[in-house]
């Protein structure tokens, strides 16, 4: 399994485990996420998620090798970045969340992380683009010029600059954000389900409008740079371990 599942009373422990790859996804672990999410929100005894990638780090994103599969009925690209989520995933994040990793987290309902963590959109260093959310979502969690910088440029934020701008809803020691995550679980977890549930699905419906003109926006962008010679040179250069020569074509 490349998702491992944990039930702790009314919370359900969510865990990437391909450690080989990072937690990078193929299109196995997106159905396997795609399951334990579907299995969570028709459980009417699991009331709260936490998704983790273990202690080293959260998900380098998608497998360039195997790619990540289609988008699933439910979930949407990796299982998660177009469900409407109808209760609670805090995402806790160790160590790297890039590309499609950090869109996963932002599709969470929040982020806990630890000071070990980093958060990046290294796809212009492909010749893609963030494809799963992230050309909106970013913008949405973070300032404008923020998220302008990391889409931009690929490069990383620090987790305690990510708390400081907000995404982060709490930030711990390294090794703390699975118990951190599962103390903010189980206090949710303790309010009442009804009332839980119909204040997350207000939030996101105040959302539908502004993601499915994201959604329209980032797949004119994908196809315009996946027709890209640059995107082929990327991702071959990405595997040869080599620099890109970019040719703007």
């Amino acid at each position: 399994m490349t998702v491992r599942v944990e039930q702790r009373d009314a919370v359900r422990l969510l865990t990437l485990d391909r450690p080989a790859k990072r937690n990078a996804f193929d299109a196995t672990m997106s159905a396997a996420l795609d399951a334990a999410l579907n299995e969570f929100e028709d459980d009417d005894g699991a009331l709260v998620a936490v998704l983790t990638g273990g202690p080293d780090f959260f998900s380098a994103g998608t497998d360039i090798r195997a790619w990540a599969g289609e988008p699933t009925e439910r979930g949407g690209p990796y299982g998660i970045a177009g469900r409407r989520m109808r209760k609670p995933v805090i995402a806790a994040v160790e160590g790297v969340a890039a590309g499609g990793g950090f869109e996963v987290a932002l599709s969470a309902t929040m982020i806990v992380a630890s000071r070990s963590a980093t958060f990046s959109f290294p796809e212009v260093g492909l010749g893609l683009i963030a494809e799963c959310g992230g050309l909106f979502r970013g913008p949405r969690a973070l300032p404008l010029n923020v998220a302008r910088e990391l889409l931009l440029t690929g490069d990383p934020l620090p987790a305690t600059r990510a708390y400081e701008l907000g995404l982060v809803n709490r930030l711990t020691e390294s090794g703390g954000a699975v118990a951190e995550a599962l103390v903010m679980a189980e206090r949710i977890a303790s309010r009442a389900p009804i009332a839980v549930r119909e204040t997350l699905r207000a939030i996101e419906a105040a959302y539908d409008t502004g993601d499915e003109q994201g959604w329209a926006e980032t797949g004119v962008a994908r196809d315009r740079a996946r027709a890209s010679a640059d995107s082929v040179e990327g991702v071959a250069a990405f595997l040869e371990k080599r620099a890109a020569r970019w040719t703007g074509t």
